[in-house]
Order: structure tokens, then sequence, then C-alpha cells
């Protein structure tokens, strides 16, 4: 089984082979993560991701990293948080599990995620911790391709929180 951690760290340094991108829906980049990110990629990104034509929440599409160390970026739009009664964790969930299969028909081994819908969106941390690590872990158990699939946690806090979630769903 492939290595399953979290790191507190700016997931636009990450040198693998693919980043996520927390996306919005237009794929044109944004606030928090998204806008990060395409600022770290270059122009070049935008322009890849303009004839995309968007992206559904809870679906993922591919392009280049162009300037970033990652060869891959997979964009998905997570949910927006509205009390948790309006399909928001099986949205989540697909979210970590089609970024995972594009990884995977891409022949990535390592992957980095972040925290997917927690900034802006308002997913409660410790609820997007649990529904991530279910997602992931079983992901995970079907592959062979992908070998390390890290969240990058922009801050401690959240970090901890992943941390503290994931020891539990594995004792």
């Amino acid at each position: 089984m492939a290595d399953f951690t979290v790191i507190q760290g700016d997931i636009t340094l990450s040198q693998v082979d693919a980043i996520v991108n927390a996306a919005n829906t237009t794929l044109l980049g944004g606030g928090g993560v998204d806008g990060a990110i395409h600022r770290a990629a270059g122009p070049e990104l935008f322009a890849a991701c303009a004839p995309l034509d968007g992206c559904l929440t809870g679906e993922a599409k591919i392009t280049p990293g162009f300037k970033l160390p990652a060869k891959w970026v997979i964009h998905t739009p997570g949910p927006v948080w509205r009390g948790g009664d309006h399909q928001e964790a099986t949205l989540l969930a697909s979210c970590y599990r089609n970024s995972l299969k594009l990884a995977a028909a891409h022949d990535c081994q390592t992957v980095d995620f972040p925290s997917i819908s927690t900034g802006v969106y308002g997913y409660p941390v410790e609820e997007a911790a649990a529904v991530a690590g279910e997602a992931i872990a079983d992901f995970l158990a079907h592959t062979s391709t992908i070998q390390r699939v890290r969240l990058v946690a922009f801050d401690e806090n959240t970090a901890a929180t992943y941390r503290t979630v994931w020891s539990k769903l594995n004792s």
C-alpha cells in the first residue's frame, strides 16, 4: 500500500508528479490555493485551462504544471459547505477519487493534495479530513500505480486536524 501522510507547507513547492488544485468550476484561477497555484505556474496554466470549459464540482481535469516543480496539476472543484445535507460529503469524496484516477491514468507515483473545500468554501476541517482520508485510503487499496499521497496543509492547525482524524481512521 502507498505511503499516505500529512505535512504542513506550500503545495506550490511540492516536487511530485502531480499536485491537486482546489479549483473553482471555471478553472481560471481564484483565491487561496487556486490563486497560488496559478501564480506559481505562470500564465501558461491559465491558457491551458481556458479551453477545458470549466469543471463540475467533484470532477477533475489535468494540465501540465508549467513553472511548478510538479509535472501535472489536477484541478478539482470542491463543494461549498451548505450544512452537510446537500451531498457535500459525496462530492468531496469524488474530488479525491477522480483526482487519483487521473493521476494513476498519467502514471503519477506521487500526488500532493491541499485541504479541499475547507477555505472560503467553508467545509469543516474535521469532517473534510474524514471524507478525504476514507476516499484516499479506499482508492490506494485498489491501485499499485500511486506510491505516495500527501495532504499538504497550508497551516499547522489544519495539518494537526488531518493527522488526528487520519490516525483515528487507521486505528
